[in-house]
């Protein structure tokens, strides 16, 4: 079935919705209203339902109010580390997933993404040191939007390095929107900040009027 998402039914906790599927449709149709899906502890379980929010305020991050420490900047020149973009794009989910206190990027979530990067609607940024993948970030392109879902680290500064060269990348391409959903104090470092929903959805609409690309066909 279809499923029509509305981001200002959300409630006081931004939950607009249980239920529904991960097909690809569906979750474009989410992002594009606004509207994202994720579980919390403790039901990151694929047997639970999946919960759709849309939460007030909303976290982005503003292409030209990235942050990069002097001390991050030295960490970038020094090329002790390499970027790639979509080299491995399951490892990044993979990496993202390996959490101590749970995840909901569970098996299902891991197919459904897969999907869509398949499809040319998810990309991934790898940050690798020698040959090993120690961080990245992955998320969804529609439109002038990137819907940043996760990152990880297994070095100290990659999922900087990962956001800073997703940053880059959305600049160069035309991009006009990076939304991290919710910001944390690592985020917050970086330049994130909370708009009200209805900026949101009205930066929103306008970023997917634009047609940039990610990646070259």
């Amino acid at each position: 079935m279809g499923w029509v998402f509305d981001a200002e039914s959300a409630d006081e906790q931004g939950l607009v919705g249980i239920g529904a599927d991960l097909e690809p449709e569906t979750i474009l149709a989410a992002y594009a209203s606004g509207v994202f899906p994720t579980r919390f502890e403790p039901y990151c379980d694929p047997e639970w339902p999946m919960f759709w929010w849309s939460p007030d305020p909303r976290a982005i991050i503003e292409l030209d109010g990235f942050h990069i420490s002097r001390r991050l900047a030295r960490t970038i020149r020094s090329g002790r580390f390499r970027v790639t973009i979509n080299v491995d794009f399951g490892g990044v989910m993979l990496g993202c997933a390996d959490r101590e206190e749970g995840t909901w990027i569970t098996h299902d979530v891991v197919a459904a993404y897969t999907r869509l990067f398949e499809l040319g609607h998810a990309h991934s940024v790898e940050v690798w040191q020698d040959a090993q993948l120690v961080g990245g970030t992955y998320g969804l392109a529609i439109g002038g939007l990137f819907a940043a879902e996760s990152k990880f680290h297994r070095v100290s500064d990659a999922s900087k390095i990962a956001l800073a060269a997703l940053v880059g990348r959305l600049k160069q391409r035309g991009f006009r929107l990076l939304d991290i959903q919710m910001v944390t104090p690592h985020t917050a470092s970086l330049g994130a900040i909370e708009i009200p929903r209805s900026d949101y959805l009205r930066r929103l609409s306008e970023a997917l009027a634009d047609t940039p690309t990610f990646v070259d066909a």
